[in-house]
């Protein structure tokens, strides 16, 4: 039995050891987000989150996820309550086919969780193991900068709002 967290939840499976990630999350617990690509980890299309980490599954064995956390695109948003790259995604326009979009809002996400503020270099050089064949990928660079400016607002906010806070302590 093989043990790890998906999703913030601790599941366990019997299958083979061998057995992608990729399969055991689509076809054990069903989360269908994830999409098979290439078989060869070329498209990113498999990409979830390994320890936060963005990873290509159609080609790693579940045994190498023993006792780590998983996510998958299911498990940093849904339809209701979309992440912000994942709204950003939508407000941008970024999908056609929509087939390489979960690896491509996992790997961004990644990027965003390690680099708050990307050079175009450095989305480039995250988002290069993904393949869109719509040729979205202008939209792409758009959406993750958008998220990354709207953080550091955010971020920005935040810090003047401890300092007004700490004025009146």
């Amino acid at each position: 039995m093989i043990e790890f967290t998906l999703n913030g939840q601790v599941v366990q499976t019997d299958d083979t050891p061998d057995t992608p990630l990729l399969w055991v999350v689509r076809d054990t617990f069903k989360l269908k987000g994830s999409k098979f690509g290439c078989g060869a980890a070329l498209c990113g299309a498999c990409t979830m989150h390994i320890e936060g980490a963005a990873v290509k599954t159609c080609v790693l064995p579940v045994s190498a996820v023993a006792g780590k956390s998983i996510t998958t695109i299911e498990g940093i948003g849904t339809p209701d309550t979309m992440s912000a790259m994942q709204a950003a995604w939508a407000e941008q326009g970024v999908p056609q086919c929509g087939y390489c979009q979960s690896g491509q809002i996992m790997a961004a996400t990644a990027l965003l969780s390690n680099n708050p503020n990307p050079s175009d270099g450095d989305i480039e050089q995250a988002m290069s193991g993904n393949i869109c064949r719509c040729g979205c990928y202008p939209r792409i660079m758009q959406a993750i900068k958008s998220v990354a400016v709207q953080s550091q607002k955010d971020a920005a906010e935040v810090a003047s709002i401890s300092k007004a806070t700490e004025v009146f302590l």
